[in-house]
């Protein structure tokens, strides 16, 4: 069941197919239960209107026998006593009446007759008569004569006419005569017509909505496909391109506005991303190689030689390969750092502070530092100003300023030298990795031009900037902006 599902189309299909069933059953239900209501209502109706017929035929003193009842109709007209004093001819059974008789039964002093034999029976005295009058006046509870009365109460039964049974809706209402004192006629309206209504409806809808499911189900499935298709081509090409280890392959991009060229777009600026990252720490690598042999190969030539001629061993100059050597990790070490994500911290530094230490010591540099205070970490901190002031003290011609200040919400450290400066063209390039300019390729006065690539990366991690423009008195102007410390609560 887990493979059969396992695809996005088979549980989109399977959730769509369930959806509508769900609202194909509530619709039918309801559809069924409307028209099943209607249809009893229209046949308790129609019991109603039979009914009523035969109360105004009595009503006018019509006898029993003589009544006009519709021979399709199980009509019932009973007593006060519950006996049966008419009935429709041919009723063999009856039941969800007042009673199940079906035959009259004989009533004497009736003036009305009794079922088939009212009106034959003789006439009656004009003492029964007297007696009659004078029991419907003394009845004080009883309507007034030829009063009718609402319909009392609709119920379901059946009945058997001539040999055929059906379903009714009967209705009972009462009228008080001035003869025949309070009777009830109970009249029925076939519900046939309602159970073949519904059974129509539940035929077409056991045939019908199977069909419509199924066409649903196909109708999704194709669509479900032919919107995935994209989907599949980019999965069959990242798995190309994971094969090949070829990241300059992107994946296909559909003529679409929809989700799937969205993702399709992701997909190619991340495998953008990754090749660009992936082709700089190639480069970072091959360059970092090429740093390091210089000076082990320097180092490695002097110690030689050394050996061979203790005499010539320069000392000073091994020594020199070796910080070089020191400072060239160091700074491939916190490279490595900063690419894994190392954070920042959020200790309070001041930054001011850190600009005056870093400046101590240093030949024809002047600082101008307020109090400053900004979150991160002081040793990274410090190795920006620090790698600053070792750029701008290579390029001086003779001074060397730092000025530490607020702007807004920031921090701004700037350094500033009195050289040549940067030209416009280069001022982005400075700050990758491994960049020298023309005039600071020699080792000695320029690094491995890691420095200035530190400091900008160190930078970014913070939430600030670093940037370059020419400095007001000449040569190069290298801002650092960090934002401002938050005030504790």
């Amino acid at each position: 069941m887990r493979r059969l599902f396992g695809s996005v189309r088979s549980r989109a299909t399977l959730a769509a197919t369930l959806v509508v069933a769900v609202a194909l059953v509530a619709a039918g239900a309801a559809v069924l239960l409307s028209l099943r209501s209607n249809l009893i209502d229209q046949a308790g109706n129609d019991a109603e209107r039979t009914a009523q017929n035969v109360v105004a035929q009595l009503t006018a003193g019509k006898p029993y026998d003589q009544l006009d009842i519709d021979d399709d109709s199980p009509v019932q007209v009973v007593d006060a006593n519950g006996t049966l004093v008419a009935a429709t001819e041919d009723l063999e059974r009856i039941s969800g009446t007042g009673t199940d008789a079906v035959k009259p039964q004989p009533r004497e002093g009736d003036t009305g007759g009794t079922g088939t034999t009212a009106g034959s029976g003789g006439e009656d005295t004009d003492d029964d008569a007297d007696d009659d009058k004078g029991d419907a006046s003394g009845d004080d509870t009883a309507q007034d004569a030829g009063e009718i009365g609402e319909v009392s109460e609709l119920t379901d039964g059946s009945a058997t006419i001539d040999g055929d049974t059906a379903d009714y809706r009967f209705a009972a209402v009462p009228v008080d005569t001035d003869d025949r004192g309070t009777l009830t006629v109970y009249a029925g309206g076939s519900l046939e017509a309602e159970q073949s209504a519904v059974n129509t409806a539940l035929t077409v809808m056991l045939i019908g909505f199977p069909l419509l499911l199924g066409v649903v189900a196909a109708v999704t499935w194709l669509v479900t496909r032919r919107a995935l298709r994209p989907v599949e081509g980019i999965r069959s090409e990242m798995a190309a391109i994971t094969a090949s280890e070829d990241l300059a392959r992107r994946v296909p991009e559909p003529d679409t506005h929809d989700e799937v060229a969205r993702l399709a777009r992701t997909t190619n600026e991340t495998l953008a991303a990754l090749e660009t990252s992936v082709e700089r720490q190639r480069r970072f690598v091959a360059d970092a190689s090429h740093e390091l042999r210089s000076p082990i190969a320097s180092l490695r030539t002097q110690l030689e030689v050394g050996v061979a001629h203790p005499e010539l061993l320069d000392v000073p100059g091994a020594v020199e390969d070796t910080v070089r050597l020191q400072r060239l990790a160091a700074d491939l070490l916190l490279l490595a750092r900063l690419d894994a994500g190392e954070g920042p911290g959020d200790k309070r530094v001041d930054l001011g502070e850190v600009a005056r230490r870093e400046a101590r010591g240093r030949e024809n540099v002047t600082v101008e530092a307020e109090v400053v205070e900004v979150a991160g970490s002081r040793g990274q901190l410090e190795r920006v100003l620090g790698n600053l002031l070792d750029n701008a003290q290579r390029h001086a011609r003779e001074t060397v300023t730092v000025s530490v200040g607020r702007d807004g919400d920031w921090a701004v450290a700037a350094v500033a030298d009195d050289g040549d400066g940067v030209a416009e063209a280069d001022r982005e390039r400075i700050f990758e990795r491994f960049v020298r300019l023309d005039e600071a390729r020699a080792r000695d006065d320029g690094g491995a031009g890691l420095g200035l690539a530190i400091a900008r990366d160190v930078a970014a991690r913070h939430g600030g900037t670093l940037t370059v423009r020419d400095a007001p008195a000449g040569g190069a102007l290298f801002e650092l902006r960090l934002p401002l410390a938050q005030i504790r609560q």
